[in-house]
Order: structure tokens, then sequence, then C-alpha cells
């Protein structure tokens, strides 16, 4: 059984940042794999943030974070992280990343105005 874990989250004031890292029990899975992020606010359905490909070529970004969000990979460390700038209220969720089939049990993200 695979797990994946987040870490990275916490509080942060509107327009600060934090970097999120994802990592997996068995960690060559995280290589070997596309690698997405998304997060779910309260009261909301889980959403995509981020994905980059196994090899680093190409990201893709929601509407909502593009330009302030940064996803990559590190595959000496086997891991995958998302930087997160200029952050604001509308960013407060749980963020999750996703090995498919995998999920992490997220890590969360609280933006105060």
């Amino acid at each position: 059984q695979v797990q994946l874990v987040e870490s990275g989250g916490g509080l942060v004031q509107l327009g600060g940042s934090l970097k999120l890292s994802c990592t997996a029990s068995n960690g060559q899975i995280i290589n070997e794999y596309a690698v997405g992020w998304f997060r779910q606010a309260p009261g909301r359905e889980r959403e995509f943030v981020s994905a980059i490909s196994r090899d680093d070529a190409r990201t893709y970004y929601s509407d909502a974070v593009k330009g302030r969000f940064t996803i990559s990979r590190d595959n000496a460390k086997k891991m995958v992280y998302l930087q997160m700038d200029s952050l604001e209220p509308e960013d407060t969720a749980v963020y999750y990343c996703n090995c498919p089939p995998y999920w992490g049990q997220g890590t969360q993200v609280t933006v105060s105005s």
C-alpha cells in the first residue's frame, strides 16, 4: 500500500507564501508518474490546483492559481513541491497530493486577511 504524505501547510497572512511538499512511502512512484495537487475548502468539492508530468516537461495550473503557484519535482529526493505565492483567503483549504490512484491525507492551508 502506497502512502502519500504532504507537509508544509500552515497559517499565513494575505500575500504570504508557503511551500508544500509531497513524498511517498514508496518514493519511486513519485518519479514514475505524473503528480497533482488538489484542494478542498469547507463546503466545497475537491478541485484541481496543479499537476506536473513525469518527466517535468509539462505543468498545469487551474485559472485560480496560475501565475501565483509553481509546481516542481526533485527526482533525486523523490519529492514534488507546490510553491504558493501571493496567497489569498480564497486559497484556504486542505491541500492534497495525488499520484493516481493514491491520495495523501492532506495538509491545511489557512490564509488570513
